[in-house]
């Protein structure tokens, strides 16, 4: 696994997101972006998918083995925010129910700069649970 090619991907990905996430549904560009959104996350599913979602299965299994694992591009923040070191809002990612935080909602995004997966917590717990 090249985890530069992985970034990259995951870079462009979200690039698409936040692209899209700008347009309104009545921008004549809309449909297009979608489409090109959906295409990229086909490809990086399918080029990606096998490797993240072991790493996504091992995790969930550690932190909240009674959440199912998503496909690897449902745990994708709306935007990159920044460069290196950036951490997503505690409302990104997916909800999941963490057996270290009880009670409490739980998300666990997938970044990039570098590539890893972090769980937040409420709007004070930022923790890094992998790293490519």
């Amino acid at each position: 696994m090249n985890k530069e090619d992985l970034n990259r991907a995951l870079v462009s990905l979200i690039e698409k997101k936040q692209e899209l996430h700008k347009l309104s549904y009545d921008d004549t560009r809309y449909d297009d972006v979608e489409e090109e959104l959906h295409d990229l996350e086909d490809s990086f599913n399918e080029e990606y998918g096998t490797y993240l979602e072991e790493m996504l299965e091992k995790v969930h299994e550690k932190l909240c083995p009674d959440t199912d694992v998503l496909l690897p591009t449902a745990y994708l923040p709306n935007d990159l925010g920044g460069d290196t070191g950036y951490l997503p809002s505690h409302k990104e990612g997916v909800w999941v129910d963490s057996d270290e935080f009880p009670g409490k909602e739980a998300r666990l995004v997938l970044v990039p700069n570098p590539t890893r997966l972090i769980l937040s917590v409420g709007k004070s717990v930022r923790k890094e649970v992998w790293k490519a």
